[in-house]
Order: C-alpha cells, then structure tokens, then sequence
C-alpha cells in the first residue's frame, strides 16, 4: 500500500465510522430518515455520475428508470405478493432491460439531441405511470409497500435498522463502481468522454460501451428505486418527475462530477442545506438558488473536485521545490 493512500483510507474509514455512529447521535427518528433517503438518492446519484461524469452522456430520464424499479418493488410486493427480496433483484433488472432498449434507440443520437431523447423518454414513463392506473395505480399511487424483511436474525422493522440496510447498499454500491472505473472498461468510458474519435481510433467500440454505460447507471436508478419503496412504501408519479434528474444532476455538480465520491458528498450536503431551509417554506429556493449559483460559480469543478486540484497544485510544487532550490545554489 502506497503512502499516498494511506490518509485517504483513513479519511474514509473515519467517514464510515461516523456514518455508523450517526444514529447514535440523532436528536430524533426524523433525521435518521432524511439521512437514509439521502444514502438512496446518493446511489442514484453515483449511477448517473457513471453515464454522465465518466462517459459524458447526460440522461436526463434517470429519474424514470428510478420510477421504475420503485414501482416493480411496489406492483409485484402489494399486487402479486412476490417476496420483497425477488422484487428488489427484479427493479434493477427492470431498469436495466428497458434502459437496454431506451440506450439502443437514443445513444444513436449526440450531444443535445441525445439529452433532449431522454428528456422525452423520461416524461414518456411519468405519462405511463400516471395514466396506466390498471398497472401503477395511476394518481392514487401505491400504498402499502412492505418494509424489507428479515435476513437471517437480522431484522429491519426499525427506522434505525432500515438506516443500516440502506447504508451498507451504498457502500456496496461504491465499491462496485470503484471497481468499475478503475477497471480497463472504466478507462473506455473515460476515453469515451475524453474524445470519442480519440477513442474509436483507439479501439474502442464506442456504441457497445456507451450502451452499457447506460445500462449500468439505470441498474443503480432501479435498485435505488427499490430501495425507496421499501423505505418510504408509498410511491406516486411524481417519482419519474425530471425535476429530480436535476436534482441528481446538481448532487453531482456540487460534490464533483466524474468522482467516486462526489455524488455522495453533493446528496448529503444538499439534502440537509434543503432541510434546514424549511422553515422559509415557498422562499426557501431564493436563499438556495444564489448559494447553488456561488457554489457552482467558485467551485465548477465540485467539492471534491476543488479539493483534487489543490492537492495536485501542492504535490506539483513539492516536486519542484527541491530543482527550485538546486538551481538557486548552483547560480
């Protein structure tokens, strides 16, 4: 193990141990369930940041596919009894085989037009589930979800139990998509984002791996999306909205886009900015937008991505102090 990395593994063990200890030192139940929610719209976050931040594509029907494997927990659980567990595995096979066909038609197209497809296809699925009442419900939503079950002695009737669940989901999901962009298919989808023609001269093919980009980043919004319902067990067409793309979009912007852990970070410190902004109610978005705005104005590369450039900065002059201070004995 490199010296390099032994700070940031104890930066990331003492992050996890806090996480742990959080619901030790919640004042109550209810930060202990907006900080779970933010645990799951952080793994939705980290799907999309894959297809986006590593590949360059901006899908902006991601909360679509997360409406989809939320409402695949909830259909088969509450209307066919399918045991929660085969539910959640199916919501991120659902997602997956219809971002398969939604990547098949819409990566054809480039740039604008490609986010302008998803966009379209986002709203197509809000339409499908507010309108197919027979199958989602309609506007009534489904009601009852069942709360995960059991896994062996492990229970998870509790707030604080489900906060557990959802935490070690994420950090599950982190170390899978660790080891996806430090992976050899990993550098492809960066190359992809780098310079396609670049990465077509290099031997990559570019629609094989831009399809499963896609499709990766919708198994993430699918299993989130399970997650969710099992969670919150209520889900109505407000879900697959766009308005929260964009605010997995902006999780990503804030904590750094094309990082490991930026998403996590931007999902967090905005999900209790917008809490502790409350109490503003209808104004509470003219306090948020101008602090959004500076953020994004003085940091665009993100929090974490701010803190990568100064780290890099130092490590360049600290390689050149000793040439630095050779040259200036040798004048």
């Amino acid at each position: 193990m490199s010296n390099a990395r032994l700070p940031t593994r104890a930066l990331l063990a003492a992050l996890l141990l806090l996480a742990a200890l959080f619901p030790l030192a919640a004042p109550n139940g209810y930060y202990i369930y907006v900080m779970s929610l933010a645990f799951i719209m952080a793994i939705s976050a980290t799907g999309l940041n894959l297809i986006l931040g590593y590949t360059g594509q901006l899908n902006l029907a991601h909360a679509g596919f997360m409406a989809v494997g939320a409402y695949t927990v909830g259909i088969l659980t509450v209307d066919h009894g399918v045991p929660f567990w085969i539910a959640f595995a199916l919501s991120g096979v659902s997602a997956a085989v219809l971002g398969f066909f939604a990547g098949l038609v819409s990566l054809r197209l480039k740039t604008h037009y490609f986010v302008i497809f998803t966009l379209c296809v986002g709203f197509i699925l809000y339409l499908v589930i507010e309108k197919f009442e027979g199958l989602t419900h309609g506007t009534v939503g489904v009601i009852g979800i069942p709360a995960p079950p059991a896994i062996g002695p492990v229970s998870f009737e509790t707030p604080v139990a489900q906060y557990y669940l959802v935490l070690a989901f994420l950090c599950l999901a982190l170390w899978v998509m660790h080891r996806i962009v430090r992976s050899l298919l990993g550098r492809a989808f960066v190359a992809i984002r780098n310079s396609e023609d670049l990465a077509e001269a290099l031997g990559v093919n570019l629609m094989r791996t831009k399809l499963l980009a896609f499709v990766l980043s919708t198994v993430y919004a699918g299993l989130a999306g399970g997650l969710y319902a099992g969670f919150v067990r209520f889900l109505g067409p407000s879900i697959a909205l766009e308005s929260n793309t964009f605010d997995l979009v902006t999780y990503i912007l804030v904590g750094g886009i094309g990082t490991l852990f930026g998403p996590v970070l931007g999902a967090l410190v905005l999900t209790w900015v917008t809490q502790s902004l409350q109490f503003l109610q209808d104004f509470r978005m003219i306090v948020f937008g101008p602090m959004l705005i500076l953020l994004v104005m003085f940091f665009p590369q993100g929090l974490i991505g701010f803190v990568q450039e100064r780290r890099a900065k130092r490590n360049t002059r600290e390689k050149a102090a000793p040439a630095h201070r050779e040259a200036r004995a040798n004048a």
